[in-house]
Protein backbone atom coordinates (compact mmCIF):
# COMPACT_ATOMS: atom_id res chain seq x y z
CA UNK A 1 0.00 0.00 0.00
CA UNK A 2 1.24 3.24 -0.77
CA UNK A 3 1.81 6.20 1.64
CA UNK A 4 -0.92 7.83 0.44
CA UNK A 5 -3.45 5.23 0.21
CA UNK A 6 -2.75 4.37 3.73
CA UNK A 7 -3.12 7.85 4.77
CA UNK A 8 -6.60 7.95 3.14
CA UNK A 9 -7.18 4.00 5.07
CA UNK A 10 -6.50 5.54 8.44
CA UNK A 11 -8.19 8.84 8.04
CA UNK A 12 -11.62 6.42 7.14
CA UNK A 13 -14.14 5.85 10.18
CA UNK A 14 -13.31 3.08 11.89
CA UNK A 15 -16.45 0.89 10.15
CA UNK A 16 -15.08 1.81 6.58
CA UNK A 17 -11.79 0.70 7.43
CA UNK A 18 -13.44 -2.55 8.85
CA UNK A 19 -15.01 -3.02 5.65
CA UNK A 20 -11.89 -2.25 3.79
CA UNK A 21 -9.91 -5.14 5.73
CA UNK A 22 -13.18 -7.41 5.12
CA UNK A 23 -12.85 -6.98 1.39
CA UNK A 24 -9.22 -7.95 1.22
CA UNK A 25 -9.89 -10.35 3.83
CA UNK A 26 -11.91 -11.88 1.52
CA UNK A 27 -9.57 -11.71 -1.51
CA UNK A 28 -7.00 -13.80 0.65
CA UNK A 29 -9.47 -16.20 1.43
CA UNK A 30 -10.33 -16.95 -2.00
CA UNK A 31 -6.12 -17.45 -2.19
CA UNK A 32 -5.40 -19.29 0.60
CA UNK A 33 -8.37 -21.52 0.51
CA UNK A 34 -10.46 -23.80 -1.97
CA UNK A 35 -12.10 -27.45 -2.48
CA UNK A 36 -9.04 -28.80 -2.53
CA UNK A 37 -8.36 -27.40 1.36
CA UNK A 38 -9.48 -30.46 3.76
CA UNK A 39 -7.47 -32.33 1.14
CA UNK A 40 -4.26 -31.32 1.66
CA UNK A 41 -4.85 -30.57 5.05
CA UNK A 42 -5.79 -34.49 5.25
CA UNK A 43 -2.54 -35.81 3.56
CA UNK A 44 -0.92 -33.23 5.35
CA UNK A 45 -1.57 -35.18 8.35
CA UNK A 46 -1.14 -38.58 7.32
CA UNK A 47 2.62 -37.18 6.30
CA UNK A 48 3.62 -36.76 9.94
CA UNK A 49 3.24 -40.68 10.18
CA UNK A 50 6.19 -40.55 8.31
CA UNK A 51 9.64 -42.41 8.89
CA UNK A 52 12.64 -40.28 8.28
CA UNK A 53 14.06 -42.73 5.03
CA UNK A 54 10.44 -41.61 3.94
CA UNK A 55 10.99 -38.81 4.21
CA UNK A 56 14.61 -38.74 2.81
CA UNK A 57 13.42 -39.92 -0.47
CA UNK A 58 10.34 -37.40 -0.69
CA UNK A 59 12.79 -34.37 -0.05
CA UNK A 60 15.58 -35.28 -2.51
CA UNK A 61 12.99 -36.18 -5.44
CA UNK A 62 11.73 -32.64 -4.74
CA UNK A 63 14.49 -31.15 -4.40
CA UNK A 64 16.11 -32.48 -7.71
CA UNK A 65 12.95 -31.05 -9.85
CA UNK A 66 13.74 -27.89 -8.04
CA UNK A 67 17.64 -27.64 -8.46
CA UNK A 68 16.59 -28.26 -12.35
CA UNK A 69 13.97 -25.69 -12.46
CA UNK A 70 15.90 -23.09 -11.02
CA UNK A 71 18.91 -23.84 -13.26
CA UNK A 72 17.09 -23.61 -16.66
CA UNK A 73 14.23 -21.26 -15.75
CA UNK A 74 14.94 -18.69 -13.35
CA UNK A 75 16.93 -16.04 -14.86
CA UNK A 76 19.49 -15.26 -11.65
CA UNK A 77 20.63 -18.86 -11.76
CA UNK A 78 20.61 -19.25 -15.29
CA UNK A 79 23.08 -16.45 -15.55
CA UNK A 80 25.33 -17.76 -13.12
CA UNK A 81 25.27 -21.39 -14.21
CA UNK A 82 25.89 -19.79 -18.21
CA UNK A 83 29.21 -17.62 -16.86
CA UNK A 84 30.37 -20.46 -14.64
CA UNK A 85 30.40 -22.84 -18.28
CA UNK A 86 32.40 -20.28 -19.53
CA UNK A 87 34.98 -20.21 -16.54
CA UNK A 88 35.09 -23.97 -17.54
CA UNK A 89 33.82 -25.02 -14.69
CA UNK A 90 31.89 -28.48 -14.80
CA UNK A 91 29.91 -28.89 -11.85
CA UNK A 92 26.66 -30.59 -11.64
CA UNK A 93 23.52 -28.32 -11.09
CA UNK A 94 21.76 -31.40 -9.53
CA UNK A 95 24.56 -31.16 -6.84
CA UNK A 96 23.26 -28.55 -3.82
CA UNK A 97 27.15 -28.52 -2.41
CA UNK A 98 27.62 -27.27 -6.18
CA UNK A 99 25.32 -23.99 -5.43
CA UNK A 100 26.96 -20.87 -3.40
CA UNK A 101 24.90 -19.24 -0.18
CA UNK A 102 22.03 -16.91 -1.48
CA UNK A 103 22.34 -14.05 0.90
CA UNK A 104 19.22 -11.34 1.21
CA UNK A 105 21.03 -8.76 -0.52
CA UNK A 106 20.72 -11.03 -3.90
CA UNK A 107 17.27 -10.88 -3.28
CA UNK A 108 16.58 -7.50 -2.78
CA UNK A 109 18.54 -6.10 -5.70
CA UNK A 110 17.09 -8.19 -8.48
CA UNK A 111 13.81 -9.83 -6.90
CA UNK A 112 12.22 -10.65 -10.61
CA UNK A 113 14.92 -11.91 -11.54
CA UNK A 114 14.33 -14.84 -9.57
CA UNK A 115 10.59 -15.69 -10.94
CA UNK A 116 10.80 -18.49 -13.20
CA UNK A 117 10.72 -17.24 -16.84
CA UNK A 118 7.58 -19.50 -17.15
CA UNK A 119 5.35 -17.23 -14.83
CA UNK A 120 3.89 -14.28 -15.00
CA UNK A 121 4.50 -12.33 -11.33
CA UNK A 122 1.26 -10.18 -12.81
CA UNK A 123 -1.14 -13.11 -11.98
CA UNK A 124 1.08 -14.12 -9.26
CA UNK A 125 0.69 -13.17 -5.09
CA UNK A 126 2.98 -10.76 -4.10
CA UNK A 127 4.30 -10.27 -0.89
CA UNK A 128 6.12 -6.98 0.18
CA UNK A 129 8.01 -7.51 3.40
CA UNK A 130 10.15 -5.29 5.29
CA UNK A 131 11.85 -8.12 7.35
CA UNK A 132 13.68 -7.96 10.69
CA UNK A 133 16.24 -5.59 9.26
CA UNK A 134 13.65 -3.17 7.61
CA UNK A 135 14.69 -3.73 4.45
CA UNK A 136 12.36 -4.14 1.94
CA UNK A 137 11.62 -8.09 0.33
CA UNK A 138 9.67 -8.94 -2.34
CA UNK A 139 8.38 -12.12 -3.04
CA UNK A 140 5.38 -14.16 -5.36
CA UNK A 141 3.64 -17.16 -5.76
CA UNK A 142 0.87 -18.88 -7.49
CA UNK A 143 -2.43 -19.57 -5.82
CA UNK A 144 -1.60 -23.37 -5.98
CA UNK A 145 1.31 -22.77 -3.80
CA UNK A 146 -0.55 -20.52 -1.73
CA UNK A 147 -3.05 -23.22 -1.04
CA UNK A 148 -0.83 -25.63 -0.25
CA UNK A 149 1.44 -23.23 2.27
CA UNK A 150 -2.15 -22.28 4.04
CA UNK A 151 -3.10 -26.57 4.21
CA UNK A 152 0.55 -26.84 6.01
CA UNK A 153 -0.53 -23.85 8.45
CA UNK A 154 -4.02 -25.39 9.11
CA UNK A 155 -2.94 -29.10 9.80
CA UNK A 156 0.45 -27.90 12.16
CA UNK A 157 -0.64 -24.52 13.81
CA UNK A 158 -4.42 -24.78 13.91
CA UNK A 159 -5.63 -28.50 14.09
CA UNK A 160 -2.84 -29.59 16.58
CA UNK A 161 -4.10 -27.29 19.11
CA UNK A 162 -8.19 -27.96 18.46
CA UNK A 163 -9.10 -24.75 16.48
CA UNK A 164 -9.63 -23.88 12.77
CA UNK A 165 -9.45 -21.34 10.18
CA UNK A 166 -13.73 -21.12 10.84
CA UNK A 167 -12.95 -19.68 14.39
CA UNK A 168 -12.93 -15.93 15.03
CA UNK A 169 -9.03 -15.39 16.33
CA UNK A 170 -7.35 -12.09 16.92
CA UNK A 171 -3.69 -11.58 15.44
CA UNK A 172 -0.89 -8.39 16.51
CA UNK A 173 1.03 -7.73 13.83
CA UNK A 174 2.92 -5.02 12.09
CA UNK A 175 0.23 -3.59 9.79
CA UNK A 176 -0.39 -0.15 10.67
CA UNK A 177 -4.16 -0.84 10.78
CA UNK A 178 -4.67 2.60 12.39
CA UNK A 179 -2.61 6.04 12.53
CA UNK A 180 0.15 5.61 15.24
CA UNK A 181 -0.74 9.16 16.98
CA UNK A 182 -3.93 7.42 17.87
CA UNK A 183 -5.05 7.72 21.06
CA UNK A 184 -8.50 6.46 21.59
CA UNK A 185 -9.93 3.10 20.20
CA UNK A 186 -10.51 1.46 18.58
CA UNK A 187 -6.81 0.06 17.67
CA UNK A 188 -7.67 -2.79 15.29
CA UNK A 189 -9.86 -3.62 12.34
CA UNK A 190 -12.10 -6.52 11.98
CA UNK A 191 -11.55 -8.63 8.88
CA UNK A 192 -14.99 -10.58 8.27
CA UNK A 193 -13.51 -12.18 5.59
CA UNK A 194 -10.78 -14.26 7.61
CA UNK A 195 -13.00 -14.02 11.20
CA UNK A 196 -9.81 -12.26 12.16
CA UNK A 197 -9.46 -9.26 14.66
CA UNK A 198 -6.35 -7.54 13.38
CA UNK A 199 -4.82 -5.45 16.63
CA UNK A 200 -2.36 -2.60 16.13
CA UNK A 201 1.29 -3.55 17.94
CA UNK A 202 1.70 0.28 17.76
CA UNK A 203 -0.59 1.64 20.62
CA UNK A 204 0.36 -0.65 23.47
CA UNK A 205 0.84 1.49 25.88
CA UNK A 206 -0.52 0.26 29.73
CA UNK A 207 -3.42 2.76 29.50
CA UNK A 208 -4.47 2.05 26.10
CA UNK A 209 -4.08 -2.48 26.76
CA UNK A 210 -7.58 -2.15 28.35
CA UNK A 211 -9.31 -1.39 25.36
CA UNK A 212 -7.74 -4.57 23.61
CA UNK A 213 -8.78 -6.35 26.08
CA UNK A 214 -12.32 -5.83 26.08
CA UNK A 215 -11.87 -5.86 22.20
CA UNK A 216 -11.34 -9.71 22.73
CA UNK A 217 -14.27 -10.43 24.84
CA UNK A 218 -16.21 -8.45 22.54
CA UNK A 219 -15.33 -10.09 19.65
CA UNK A 220 -15.63 -13.61 20.87
CA UNK A 221 -12.12 -14.42 20.26
CA UNK A 222 -11.32 -17.99 20.46
CA UNK A 223 -7.25 -17.62 20.00
CA UNK A 224 -4.36 -15.74 19.85
CA UNK A 225 -1.58 -15.35 16.83
CA UNK A 226 1.17 -12.78 17.15
CA UNK A 227 4.26 -11.25 18.00
CA UNK A 228 5.55 -12.99 21.51
CA UNK A 229 6.48 -9.92 23.13
CA UNK A 230 2.96 -8.27 21.77
CA UNK A 231 1.07 -10.82 23.71
CA UNK A 232 3.53 -10.99 26.55
CA UNK A 233 2.25 -7.08 27.32
CA UNK A 234 -1.84 -7.73 26.88
CA UNK A 235 -1.23 -10.85 29.17
CA UNK A 236 0.44 -8.49 32.07
CA UNK A 237 -1.97 -6.09 31.67
CA UNK A 238 -4.96 -8.70 31.85
CA UNK A 239 -3.21 -10.40 35.12
CA UNK A 240 -2.60 -7.24 36.82
CA UNK A 241 -6.43 -6.29 35.96
CA UNK A 242 -7.61 -9.65 37.31
CA UNK A 243 -9.47 -10.40 33.62
CA UNK A 244 -10.85 -13.95 34.24
CA UNK A 245 -12.82 -13.72 30.88
CA UNK A 246 -10.22 -14.32 27.93
CA UNK A 247 -9.83 -17.85 28.04
CA UNK A 248 -8.54 -18.41 24.62
CA UNK A 249 -7.87 -22.46 22.93
CA UNK A 250 -4.31 -21.59 22.35
CA UNK A 251 -1.92 -18.52 21.64
CA UNK A 252 0.61 -18.90 18.82
CA UNK A 253 3.37 -16.76 19.01
CA UNK A 254 5.65 -15.99 15.63
CA UNK A 255 8.49 -13.97 14.77
CA UNK A 256 9.93 -13.54 17.44
CA UNK A 257 11.75 -16.39 20.27
CA UNK A 258 9.31 -17.05 23.42
CA UNK A 259 10.96 -16.94 27.00
CA UNK A 260 10.01 -18.74 29.71
CA UNK A 261 8.34 -15.55 31.80
CA UNK A 262 6.97 -15.00 28.53
CA UNK A 263 5.29 -18.01 28.25
CA UNK A 264 3.79 -18.20 31.76
CA UNK A 265 2.62 -14.94 31.89
CA UNK A 266 0.69 -15.69 28.32
CA UNK A 267 -0.57 -18.87 29.64
CA UNK A 268 -1.63 -17.58 32.87
CA UNK A 269 -3.48 -14.47 31.42
CA UNK A 270 -5.46 -16.25 28.68
CA UNK A 271 -5.21 -20.26 30.48
CA UNK A 272 -4.14 -22.04 27.94
CA UNK A 273 -1.23 -23.21 26.11
CA UNK A 274 1.20 -21.01 24.45
CA UNK A 275 2.57 -22.67 20.91
CA UNK A 276 5.97 -21.28 19.59
CA UNK A 277 5.91 -20.87 15.72
CA UNK A 278 8.45 -20.60 13.29
CA UNK A 279 8.67 -19.49 9.65
CA UNK A 280 9.10 -16.45 7.07
CA UNK A 281 7.65 -14.41 4.42
CA UNK A 282 9.86 -15.96 1.85
CA UNK A 283 8.59 -19.94 2.67
CA UNK A 284 11.90 -21.50 2.73
CA UNK A 285 11.21 -22.88 6.23
CA UNK A 286 8.84 -23.54 9.05
CA UNK A 287 7.98 -25.27 11.95
CA UNK A 288 5.77 -25.46 14.82
CA UNK A 289 5.67 -26.47 18.63
CA UNK A 290 3.11 -29.84 19.54
CA UNK A 291 1.61 -30.41 22.86
CA UNK A 292 4.85 -31.80 23.75
CA UNK A 293 6.76 -29.11 23.64
CA UNK A 294 8.60 -30.01 20.90
CA UNK A 295 9.32 -28.02 17.31
CA UNK A 296 8.55 -30.05 14.35
CA UNK A 297 9.54 -29.23 11.30
CA UNK A 298 7.49 -29.01 7.82
CA UNK A 299 9.82 -31.35 5.74
CA UNK A 300 7.36 -30.18 2.44
CA UNK A 301 8.58 -26.53 2.72
CA UNK A 302 12.36 -26.67 2.64
CA UNK A 303 15.41 -28.66 2.40
CA UNK A 304 17.77 -27.41 5.65
CA UNK A 305 21.23 -27.37 5.88
CA UNK A 306 23.40 -26.58 9.31
CA UNK A 307 26.40 -24.76 8.57
CA UNK A 308 29.58 -23.85 11.10
CA UNK A 309 32.05 -21.87 9.28
CA UNK A 310 30.75 -22.71 5.76
CA UNK A 311 31.06 -26.40 6.43
CA UNK A 312 28.22 -29.00 7.84
CA UNK A 313 28.38 -28.43 11.37
CA UNK A 314 28.61 -31.90 13.24
CA UNK A 315 25.21 -33.71 13.74
CA UNK A 316 23.50 -32.22 16.91
CA UNK A 317 25.43 -28.91 17.04
CA UNK A 318 24.60 -25.89 16.32
CA UNK A 319 25.40 -23.45 13.48
CA UNK A 320 23.35 -21.36 10.70
CA UNK A 321 20.12 -22.11 8.84
CA UNK A 322 20.60 -22.25 5.08
CA UNK A 323 17.32 -23.69 3.33
CA UNK A 324 16.46 -24.65 0.07
CA UNK A 325 12.75 -24.18 -0.83
CA UNK A 326 10.70 -27.07 -2.23
CA UNK A 327 7.20 -26.00 -1.89
CA UNK A 328 7.09 -22.69 -3.86
CA UNK A 329 9.19 -23.49 -7.26
CA UNK A 330 7.87 -20.87 -9.30
CA UNK A 331 10.29 -18.74 -7.13
CA UNK A 332 13.11 -21.16 -6.10
CA UNK A 333 15.65 -19.79 -3.34
CA UNK A 334 18.84 -22.00 -3.10
CA UNK A 335 20.78 -22.36 -0.31
CA UNK A 336 19.21 -19.24 0.86
CA UNK A 337 20.82 -17.48 4.34
CA UNK A 338 18.20 -17.38 6.82
CA UNK A 339 20.02 -15.43 9.24
CA UNK A 340 19.14 -18.23 11.83
CA UNK A 341 21.15 -20.15 14.23
CA UNK A 342 19.30 -23.15 15.46
CA UNK A 343 20.26 -27.03 16.13
CA UNK A 344 18.46 -30.10 14.44
CA UNK A 345 17.34 -32.79 17.06
CA UNK A 346 19.27 -36.03 16.40
CA UNK A 347 16.24 -38.06 18.19
CA UNK A 348 15.46 -40.91 16.37
CA UNK A 349 12.22 -42.16 18.21
CA UNK A 350 8.81 -40.58 17.21
CA UNK A 351 8.54 -37.23 19.68
CA UNK A 352 5.90 -38.28 22.65
CA UNK A 353 2.92 -36.52 20.86
CA UNK A 354 3.10 -39.52 18.08
CA UNK A 355 4.09 -37.76 15.29
CA UNK A 356 7.60 -38.31 13.52
CA UNK A 357 8.46 -35.17 11.82
CA UNK A 358 11.97 -33.90 12.24
CA UNK A 359 12.54 -31.40 15.44
CA UNK A 360 14.98 -28.52 16.16
CA UNK A 361 16.43 -29.52 19.11
CA UNK A 362 16.99 -25.95 19.41
CA UNK A 363 16.42 -22.53 17.42
CA UNK A 364 19.11 -20.08 19.17
CA UNK A 365 17.67 -16.73 17.59
CA UNK A 366 19.07 -14.30 14.66
CA UNK A 367 22.94 -14.99 13.80
CA UNK A 368 23.60 -11.61 14.43
CA UNK A 369 21.63 -11.70 18.15
CA UNK A 370 24.01 -14.82 19.27
CA UNK A 371 26.28 -12.94 21.95
CA UNK A 372 30.21 -13.72 21.60
CA UNK A 373 32.44 -14.08 24.82
CA UNK A 374 36.31 -12.72 25.52
CA UNK A 375 36.78 -16.71 25.33
CA UNK A 376 35.47 -17.11 21.89
CA UNK A 377 32.40 -18.95 22.73
CA UNK A 378 28.67 -18.19 21.55
CA UNK A 379 26.00 -17.40 23.21
CA UNK A 380 22.02 -18.31 22.04
CA UNK A 381 18.92 -17.90 23.86
CA UNK A 382 19.60 -16.08 27.36
CA UNK A 383 16.19 -16.37 28.71
CA UNK A 384 17.44 -18.34 31.51
CA UNK A 385 18.51 -14.73 32.54
CA UNK A 386 14.76 -13.59 33.40
CA UNK A 387 13.67 -16.86 34.45
CA UNK A 388 12.74 -16.70 37.68
CA UNK A 389 10.20 -14.35 39.22
CA UNK A 390 11.99 -11.01 38.66
CA UNK A 391 10.30 -7.62 38.84
CA UNK A 392 11.03 -6.55 34.93
CA UNK A 393 8.06 -6.32 32.44
CA UNK A 394 10.72 -6.95 29.74
CA UNK A 395 14.50 -6.35 28.37
CA UNK A 396 16.69 -6.19 25.85
CA UNK A 397 20.19 -7.50 26.25
CA UNK A 398 22.68 -5.55 23.90
CA UNK A 399 26.17 -6.44 23.74
CA UNK A 400 28.41 -3.60 23.18
CA UNK A 401 31.89 -4.58 23.23
CA UNK A 402 33.74 -8.23 24.16
CA UNK A 403 33.45 -7.89 27.54
CA UNK A 404 30.43 -5.03 28.05
CA UNK A 405 26.60 -6.01 27.81
CA UNK A 406 23.70 -3.50 28.33
CA UNK A 407 20.45 -4.49 29.96
CA UNK A 408 17.66 -2.13 28.67
CA UNK A 409 14.96 -3.29 30.91
CA UNK A 410 11.28 -2.16 32.17
CA UNK A 411 10.72 -2.10 35.92
CA UNK A 412 7.56 -3.25 38.05
CA UNK A 413 6.83 -2.86 41.20
CA UNK A 414 9.25 -4.35 43.51
CA UNK A 415 12.14 -3.76 41.45
CA UNK A 416 15.67 -2.89 43.86
CA UNK A 417 19.43 -3.54 44.13
CA UNK A 418 18.59 -7.31 44.62
CA UNK A 419 17.03 -7.81 41.76
CA UNK A 420 19.58 -6.02 39.20
CA UNK A 421 22.20 -8.06 41.24
CA UNK A 422 20.84 -11.18 39.97
CA UNK A 423 20.64 -10.07 36.59
CA UNK A 424 24.29 -8.83 36.55
CA UNK A 425 25.27 -12.62 38.67
CA UNK A 426 23.09 -14.43 35.64
CA UNK A 427 24.74 -13.11 32.63
CA UNK A 428 28.41 -13.41 34.14
CA UNK A 429 27.62 -17.23 35.11
CA UNK A 430 27.02 -17.35 31.25
CA UNK A 431 29.57 -15.03 29.86
CA UNK A 432 32.32 -14.57 31.59
CA UNK A 433 33.31 -11.65 33.86
CA UNK A 434 32.32 -9.04 32.18
CA UNK A 435 30.84 -5.41 32.44
CA UNK A 436 26.98 -5.46 32.40
CA UNK A 437 25.32 -1.95 32.42
CA UNK A 438 21.95 -2.00 33.69
CA UNK A 439 19.55 1.10 32.38
CA UNK A 440 16.24 1.55 32.85
CA UNK A 441 13.76 2.55 30.31
CA UNK A 442 9.97 3.44 29.85
CA UNK A 443 9.78 1.31 26.77
CA UNK A 444 12.30 -1.31 25.04
CA UNK A 445 12.37 0.45 21.29
CA UNK A 446 11.06 -1.75 18.67
CA UNK A 447 12.29 -2.41 14.74
CA UNK A 448 10.89 -0.75 12.02
CA UNK A 449 8.47 -3.33 11.71
CA UNK A 450 6.97 -3.41 14.84
CA UNK A 451 9.34 -6.55 16.13
CA UNK A 452 10.97 -6.62 19.69
CA UNK A 453 14.54 -7.69 19.65
CA UNK A 454 15.61 -9.40 23.03
CA UNK A 455 19.09 -9.92 22.65
CA UNK A 456 21.32 -7.54 19.76
CA UNK A 457 24.67 -8.08 19.18
CA UNK A 458 26.16 -4.68 18.19
CA UNK A 459 29.72 -6.38 17.59
CA UNK A 460 31.45 -5.25 13.94
CA UNK A 461 30.89 -8.53 11.76
CA UNK A 462 34.84 -9.70 12.64
CA UNK A 463 34.16 -9.27 16.13
CA UNK A 464 31.15 -12.24 15.74
CA UNK A 465 33.78 -14.56 14.18
CA UNK A 466 34.45 -17.55 16.45
CA UNK A 467 38.44 -17.31 17.50
CA UNK A 468 39.68 -20.20 15.93
CA UNK A 469 38.36 -18.96 12.22
CA UNK A 470 39.62 -15.05 12.83
CA UNK A 471 42.36 -13.70 10.10
CA UNK A 472 45.67 -13.03 12.08
CA UNK A 473 46.27 -9.54 13.17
Amino acid sequence: MTSSLLHLYQSLPAPLRSLVASARGYQLRSWRYGPETDRLVAEARERESWGAEAWKAWQEARLKEVLIRAATRVPYYREQWAERRRRGDRASWEQLSSWPVLEKDALRERPRAFVADDCDPRGMFHVHTSGTTGKALSIWYRKEVARRWYALFEARCRQWHGVSRHDRWAILGGQLVTAAQRRRPPFWVWNAGMRQLYLSSYHLAPDLIPHYLDALSRYRIRYLLGYTSCLHELALEALRRGRRDLKMAVALTNAEPVFEYQRSAIAAAFRCPVRETYGMAEIVAAAGECEAGSMHLWPEVSWLEVLEGGAPAAAGAAGELIATTLLNADMPLVRYRLGDRARLSAETEPCPCGRRLPRFAEIEGRSDDVLVTPDGRRIGRLDPVFKADLPVREAQIIQEALDRVRVRFVATEGFDEAAGRSIIERLRQRMGAIEVILERVEQVPRGANGKFRAVVCALPPEMKTPLERRPES
